[in-house]
């Protein structure tokens, strides 16, 4: 085990709140959920496959916990001593149910064996995904206790990740907790996400005088969209709060956007003049893919205390300025 970086004392009189190990920490996701945690004093010590850019603050250690099992995460945890472990690992949308669920199931399978060899025991902050649940027709929010039968192989592989915490909590294995992200977008959102690829487009140099064409899939769908800082501090609530243990608690913003708004929104955020181009590309989506979605954030503040406090359009601003700067 390598590590690199700053170490400390958890709970030590210079004003730390504890080690956090965030697996992930490299990703889009536990970038923010790492500057979240630092921000409200703990160490972060930041896990993922391979090396990568991350503040000179943090300690990484490289670990792929699909390939090489979990008893390098065992060791870590046990001379670490974390107050939390953050999953922020795993594998967004992909054409490979394969890959998925190595991903989202076989990796939580990793990590959970390795908490359970562990002589100590952290909290658990799973991040799993609102594509967990059953597509709801428009009006009906989603609630903790709404049907799970995911209507894609994404939301099916991150639903058996959060059925084995949720298994491994209920049997009194493990300190976890499971929160179920809506759609995250801000700065570092991965370039293959819808939000990613129009960033992408916009980033491009047109010849003189002509607008950016920007191509996408028609845009029909209303989703919930929340501020990556807002998750993140949602995440650090979670890691703090007994009363949290052995649920489910959703995370979003507890409002509905239709698409192309949250399109618009990033298209001002730019100041490019743009001609947008929505193409089905000679495929015809199926009438019963959902078209609606939004999050009831009940829980989150009676069990968290936690509420989201940023608009779509901070998101979308840190989004492109990450973007222009990227470039």
């Amino acid at each position: 085990m390598s590590l690199v970086g700053t170490q400390g004392v958890p709970g030590a009189p210079g004003g730390s709140s504890g080690r956090v190990v965030v697996l992930g920490a490299t990703g889009f996701v536990g970038r923010h959920a790492g500057a979240a945690l630092e921000a409200a004093g703990h160490e972060v010590l930041a896990v993922a496959r391979q090396a990568a850019k991350t503040p000179a603050s943090w300690q990484f250690c490289p670990m792929d916990l699909v390939k090489d099992g979990p008893a390098a995460l065992t060791r870590l945890i046990d001379a670490e001593r974390p107050v939390a472990v953050v999953n922020a690992a795993g594998v967004a949308w992909s054409s490979s149910v394969g890959v998925m669920r190595q991903g989202n199931q076989l990796l939580v399978e990793q990590l959970l064996a390795a908490l359970d060899a562990a002589s100590w025991q952290p909290r658990l902050v799973h991040l799993g995904s609102v594509h967990e649940y059953t597509p709801q027709p428009a009006g009906v929010l989603l609630a903790e206790d709404s049907p799970t039968r995911p209507a894609t192989d994404y939301g099916q592989s991150k639903l058996l990740g959060s059925q084995a915490v949720l298994r491994s909590a209920q049997e009194g294995r493990t300190n976890a907790v499971v929160l179920r992200l809506s759609n995250v977008i801000g700065s570092g959102i991965p370039p293959g996400s819808l939000l990613g690829r129009v960033a992408r487009q916009l980033l491009a140099r047109p010849a003189p005088g002509e607008p950016v064409t920007v191509q996408l899939s028609p845009l029909r769908s209303s989703r919930d969209f929340v501020d990556a800082k807002d998750a993140s501090e949602a995440v650090v609530a979670a890691t703090r709060t007994p009363r949290a243990r052995g649920r489910v608690v959703n995370i979003g913003s507890g409002t509905s956007l239709h698409v192309r708004t949250v399109v618009d929104r990033l298209i001002a955020a730019s100041g490019r003049a743009v001609r947008l181009v929505e193409d089905t590309g000679g495929t015809v989506r199926p009438a019963a893919d959902a078209d609606w979605m939004c999050v009831d954030v009940t829980a989150a503040r009676e069990l968290l205390g936690w509420s989201p406090r940023r608009g779509p359009e901070e998101a979308v601003r840190d989004l492109w300025e990450a973007a222009e700067c990227s470039v």
